[in-house]
C-alpha cells in the first residue's frame, strides 16, 4: 500500500522510525525490536539507511522483513550521496523485488570516517533530483524530509521551504520533519508551506527524550532548540534515568496531543530502536487515536 493512501484514508497516521544495528552487532536485535513494535499495529515502520550507503543491504533486509512477514507498510530510506544512476536504479529494483511499494529520498550525508577525496562523482545534487530520476523511473510512493527550524545548511527557512516546494513538485507525496520540541516552530514552518501552495501531507516527527546525552547530539543533527520549559525539566531530572525517561514520555505525549488537536495530519515517532518507549507512548495517545479515527 502507497502510504500517501493512508494520508487519504485516515486523520492521523502514526509510524516509527528505527535504524538498522551497527556492524559490529547482530542483526537479530532489529528483528527483536520490530517483533515488540508490531502489535503496536504502526501504519508504517521507516528504515534508516546509513551515511554513504553504509547499511544499503541491511536496509533492504530490514524493510523487506516488515512488509513481508509482519505486513505492516515499510518506509525504505535511500540516499544519493554518492550514488550514480545505476547504484540508485540497482536499489529500486531490489526494492521492488521485495514488494517495497515507498521510498524515503534524501540526499544523505558525508560519513563521518571519510577522508578528503575518498567520494566519486555523483549524478545527483539534491534530494529533489533523486525524487524526480525516481519518479521518471519507478512507480513509488515518495516521501522527503523537512527541518521545521531549517536546514543546519540553509540558514533562510523561507528559502528552505521552497526548495519544499521543488521537492513536491519532482514528485515527492508526503514529507516528514525532522525532530523538533516546540510544537511552535512546527506550526510556523507549517504556515510557510501552506503559503507557499504545498498540498502534501507534512507529517511530525517526535523523539521522546530518554536522557540528556541523547538529546544534545541530537541536536547538533537536527538544527532543533529546546525550549525553556524542556530545559527545566532536564535540569531537574537528568541524574534519575527513570524520571527523566518518565518526563520524556510525558513531554512527547503532550506534544502530540496539541499537535493532533491542531489537526495535525500524522505523527512519525523516532523509536531510537527502544520499543518499550514507543509501546508507553502509544498507551497513554490509545484513546485519543481511537477518537480520531473511529
Amino acid at each position: 500500500m502507497y502510504i500517501s493512501e493512508l494520508f487519504d484514508q485516515k486523520k492521523a497516521v502514526i509510524s516509527f522510525e528505527i535504524f538498522p544495528p551497527k556492524q559490529t552487532s547482530s542483526i537479530v536485535t532489529i528483528y527483536e525490536t520490530i517483533d515488540a513494535l508490531a502489535p503496536l499495529r504502526p501504519d508504517y515502520i521507516s528504515v534508516t539507511y546509513g551515511a554513504g550507503g553504509s547499511t544499503s543491504k541491511t536496509t533492504l533486509e530490514i524493510a523487506s522483513i516488515i512488509k513481508n512477514k509482519y505486513r505492516i507498510n515499510a518506509l525504505a530510506h535511500l540516499t544519493c550521496f554518492n550514488s550514480s544512476r545505476e547504484d540508485i536504479d540497482k536499489m529500486l529494483t531490489d526494492l521492488e523485488k521485495e514488494n517495497i511499494a515507498n521510498v524515503l529520498a534524501l540526499r544523505g550525508d558525508r560519513p563521518r570516517t571519510w577522508k578528503a577525496g575518498e567520494e566519486k562523482e555523483s549524478d545527483f545534487k539534491y534530494a529533489a533530483d533523486l525524487a524526480k530520476f525516481i519518479s521518471s523511473k519507478h512507480k513509488f510512493c515518495l516521501g522527503g524530509a523537512c527541518y521545521p527550524e531549517g536546514h543546519p545548511e540553509c540558514s533562510d527557512l523561507d528559502r528552505d521551504v521552497e526548495n519544499l516546494k521543488r521537492k513536491e513538485e519532482a514528485g515527492v507525496d508526503f514529507l516528514i520533519t525532522q525532530l523538533f520540541f516546540d510544537n511552535e516552530k512546527y506550526y510556523r514552518f507549517k504556515e510557510k508551506a501552506d503559503k507557499s501552495g504545498i498540498k502534501i501531507p507534512i507529517q511530525a516527527g517526535i523523539m521522546p527524550i530518554t536522557n540528556r546525552k541523547q538529546v544534545e547530539r541530537m541536536i547538533e543533527l537536527s538544527n532543533a532548540t529546546i525550549p525553556h520549559k524542556l530545559v527545566r525539566i532536564l535540569d531537574k531530572f537528568e541524574h534519575n534515568q527513570q524520571a527523566i525517561r518518565d518526563a520524556g514520555i510525558a513531554y512527547a505525549t503532550e506534544q502530540i496531543i496539541e499537535l493532533l488537536a491542531n489537526e495535525i495530519r500524522g505523527i512519525h515517532i523516532y523509536t531510537m530502536n527502544k520499543p518499550q518507549i514507543a509501546k508507553d507512548l502509544v498507551r497513554n495517545l490509545d484513546s485519543i487515536l481511537y477518537a480520531l479515527n473511529n
